[in-house]
């Protein structure tokens, strides 16, 4: 008993009737007394069996002297602990010991510099990646403000990839960068300009895969010229050619092909101004073409006049590690720059259109001058989706993802085509950005609010890697040598390009 029932006794003989004989109640008496004292009996029973199970416990028990575990492995003295060696895969550790840095993307490919969280090498090859199926597209997308380094970048990856046994071609290079460079790695630069011997000859067919028919080839090399004239044309225009206008430029273009087997430009502009007879039998598709017959008659008679009007005098060696197209020495306008781009990217295009070419790079500088235009714009997405075929990584160089924002209207095609271009780049690499494209920037790659904060204050040659849903910041190393080389402000600086120029500071574009 205990608690409030302790001291009561329930039972029925100590219920005394009224008028109870004393002897009675004294025999009722004794025995609540005898009751209660067994049940203490039992109480002071139970508590010294508890008392010497707890003596017996403690007794049983091993305990630590006060001063420490006595030998070489006593935690009390200094200088003797040591812990045993555990070794084991990063995989299985990151289990037991999560890593707040990125394991990096391997070893196989060109080393760019170091991985600024998880201190590493970073290494990149799209060829690579595409192969393990960490990508899916093998394009990239290049972006920074002057003097960030993206141009010393992007020489850095090509000229790195020419050991791996790849190429690279330069379509366009307005600027004239990557002349010496060329030049420095046992390539050619063809330059482009006024007053110059070299000419080109968009509308040549390019090498002829061997397992291609005649007639598919052929009709590949019209489509691929039509197209060409067609881009042209609505470029110098500024709008959209109207069939009419179209069928002009179809009937001269094969006129031209009947009459020679490689036409040249004035043959096509000379017979849209003046068309056949058989083709233009009630006299109206002259009409329907002058306009046209202008606008490509710049190319042959005006400010490009002794660049694209006549046979090539130059060869496509695909055999060389690297071949640039140097526009540097045409009179700076924008419609003028992006004409002969398309020009000379067709005319490269016809020569790299063969799936067993290899693997090669394809470097657009300022690209944004040829995403300024719809029918360039629609040039370079077709492009762009033959790169696996034909084993071509692109890249585009922009000063700011903005760029994209510039083309056409908000919800047109062209700018949902401009668009396309970054999505199917699964590499998008970003150096430092002023504060005003931050958002732009951000809405473009999905980025996360730590890297739309981080972009501003990227220093020289450190730039994020976005490579499809992973991130990394790397910082761009470079030897002396090519220091000497890539550097866009030699003349500035007094000091000219090339690689036996040895420089220790670091300087981009």
């Amino acid at each position: 008993m205990s608690g409030p029932e302790e001291g009561r006794l329930h039972t029925s003989i100590l219920v005394g009737p009224q008028g109870e004989r004393r002897r009675h109640r004294k025999a009722r008496q004794k025995a609540a007394a005898q009751v209660e004292t067994e049940a203490r009996q039992v109480r002071k029973d139970d508590a010294k069996a508890k008392w010497d199970a707890e003596q017996a416990e403690r007794r049983a028990t091993t305990y630590l002297p006060a001063s420490g575990e006595p030998g070489p492995a006593a935690l009390r003295t200094p200088g003797r602990f040591h812990l045993p060696k555990h070794q084991d895969t990063s995989a299985t550790l990151a289990g037991q010991y999560p890593f707040l840095a990125e394991g990096g993307l391997g070893s196989d490919g060109v080393f760019v510099g170091q991985d600024l969280y998880s201190g590493g090498s970073f290494v990149y090859d799209p060829w690579t990646l595409y192969q393990r199926g960490l990508i899916t597209a093998p394009n990239v997308v290049l972006a920074g403000i002057v003097g960030s380094g993206k141009s010393s970048l992007a020489k850095s990856l090509y000229t790195r990839s020419l050991p791996f046994g790849r190429r690279v071609y330069v379509p366009g290079d307005p600027k004239g960068e990557h002349t010496a460079v060329a030049e420095a790695v046992g390539g050619r630069a063809i330059i482009l300009g006024h007053g110059l011997r070299n000419r080109l000859n968009p509308l040549d067919e390019g090498h002829r895969p061997s397992a291609v028919s005649d007639a598919a080839w052929a009709i590949q090399v019209a489509s691929r010229r039509r197209d060409l004239i067609g881009a042209l044309a609505e470029t110098v225009l500024d709008r959209s050619l109207s069939p009419l206008e179209h069928t002009a430029i179809d009937l001269a273009l094969r006129d031209a092909v009947r009459n020679a087997e490689v036409p040249i430009l004035p043959m096509v502009v000379d017979r849209i101004l003046n068309p056949s007879d058989e083709d233009d039998e009630d006299g109206r598709l002259a009409a329907d073409g002058r306009l046209v017959g202008h606008a490509l008659r710049r190319l042959v008679a005006g400010d490009l006049q002794g660049l694209f009007d006549g046979p090539s005098t130059v060869r496509f060696d695909p055999s060389l590690p690297m071949v640039s197209l140097d526009l540097s020495r045409v009179a700076e306008n924008s419609t003028l720059i992006s004409v002969l781009m398309a020009c000379s990217s067709a005319w490269m295009e016809s020569a790299l259109s063969d799936p067993a070419g290899g693997q090669r790079w394809g470097i657009y500088d300022e690209a944004w001058r040829l995403m300024a235009y719809p029918s360039l714009l629609r040039r370079m997405d077709a492009q762009w989706r033959l790169a696996r075929h034909f084993g071509i990584a692109n890249m585009l160089i922009f000063h700011k993802l903005s760029d994209i924002d510039n083309v056409g209207d908000q919800g047109s095609a062209m700018r949902a085509l401009a668009s396309s271009l970054l999505a199917n780049a699964e590499t998008r690499i970003v150096y430092r950005q002023e504060a005003d494209q931050l958002g732009s920037t951000a809405l473009a790659l999905g980025l996360t609010g730590t890297e739309q904060h981080l972009l501003p204050s990227l220093g020289t040659g450190q730039g994020l890697w976005r490579i499809k849903d992973r991130s990394f910041v790397v910082q761009h190393q470079l030897h002396p040598a090519e220091l000497a080389a890539f550097d866009p402000t030699g003349r500035m600086n007094g000091e000219g390009n090339g690689f036996r120029g040895i420089r220790s500071d670091s300087r981009g574009t």
